[in-house]
């Protein structure tokens, strides 16, 4: 295994760990602003906001790594997603900036105020919906080199592509579903039965969104980049794990049973989509321009690289699984006690 690829797989793990702690937040916020706004607060918000005090502040850590490790790699990415990304960027700091802002505020203020919970759960869904750019352009299509060698990037291309709304319409649906199936087992955990029935509904809700979501993904890649799906083909085994993983964690959720268990489900149901697309985009990072061993890193470098990120892992692991043990999962804590 060469240096690139494991710093590759290491890169995805930080990501994909962002995206389910990420997911639960985001998720999370727009529930609080749901409950408000269907006067359903008093059942779903304060166990909500049980579990976001000990978290929100540690979400954007692991995509800090991703992003520094990724240009760390491949110093010529920034050069060709740099004009790409300037808006969708731009937006996603702005949104980040207004929510922790919001959250941070409400920390001194009134915490049920309507506007800034409405702000506050459009940003859990918008902020997902923009970072989903960078994926949606590593398929190729929407950058474009000219005669001189100067990247061209063409927004209308993004916004007319069928593909770049798929990703986007997963992004978000799979946001709520993963938020509402873990709430549903952290109500579950801390005995507010009246949370869980009304979360539980919500990721049965949700459920059958994410997979007609996926099944568009399969069918614009086709259109989009034909020669992307012909390799997830070749991974279809990780995608039907995906989905028995899936049925697994929808029956357990409606049969009120091992909800922790349901949302490991879950987990590994997005675990195994997650890996399956990013082994099938090997070796293409951004397709057709960067590939896999296009690093201008010398080895002693990727190798100094690759330790920091192992570094990293060693470091942000034990922090979660304290964070988890001594808030999440401490039965007192989840009761409010």
């Amino acid at each position: 295994m060469t240096y690139e690829l494991l710093g590759v797989i290491l890169l995805w793990t930080f990501l994909y760990g962002y995206v389910i702690i990420a997911s639960i937040d985001f998720g999370a916020g727009f529930f609080l602003f749901y409950g408000k706004w269907r006067k359903k607060d008093h059942i779903i918000n304060r166990t909500i906001e049980r579990y976001m005090s000990p978290v929100w502040e540690i979400t954007n850590v692991l995509l800090v790594f991703f992003f520094i490790g990724l240009v760390g790699f491949y110093p010529e990415i920034a050069y060709y997603y740099g004009t790409a990304l300037l808006i969708p960027g731009s937006i996603a700091l702005i949104l980040l900036a207004i929510r922790g802002g919001i959250y941070a505020f409400s920390l001194y203020g009134k915490k049920d105020n309507f506007i800034s919970l409405f702000l506050y759960g459009a940003t859990g869904l918008l902020i997902p919906a923009a970072l989903s750019t960078v994926l949606t352009i590593s398929e190729g299509g929407y950058i474009y080199e000219n005669q001189s060698g100067i990247v061209v990037f063409s927004p209308v291309e993004l916004i007319t592509s069928p593909y770049s709304w798929a990703v986007v319409f997963l992004a978000i649906v799979s946001v709520l579903f993963i938020s509402a199936s873990f709430l549903t087992f952290y109500a579950n955990r801390a005995r507010d039965y009246k949370a869980m029935e009304l979360l539980r509904q919500f990721a049965l809700l949700w459920s059958a969104p994410t997979i007609v979501a996926s099944v568009l993904i399969f069918a614009t890649i086709q259109i989009h980049n034909d020669w992307h799906f012909k390799n997830m083909i070749h991974y279809s085994w990780m995608f039907i794990l995906s989905l028995v993983c899936f049925g697994i964690a929808v029956y357990l959720i409606n049969k009120k049973e091992k909800l922790g268990l349901a949302f490991i489900m879950v987990m590994l149901q997005f675990g195994f989509a997650f890996y399956g697309y990013g082994a099938s985009h090997l070796p293409y990072l951004l397709y057709p321009y960067i590939m896999l061993d296009s690093s201008n890193v010398n080895p002693q470098m990727g190798l100094a690289l690759v330790i920091s990120f192992i570094a990293g892992l060693v470091l942000v692991v034990p922090s979660l699984y304290l964070l988890l043990k001594m808030f999440l999962f401490n039965l007192n804590s989840v009761k409010g006690r």
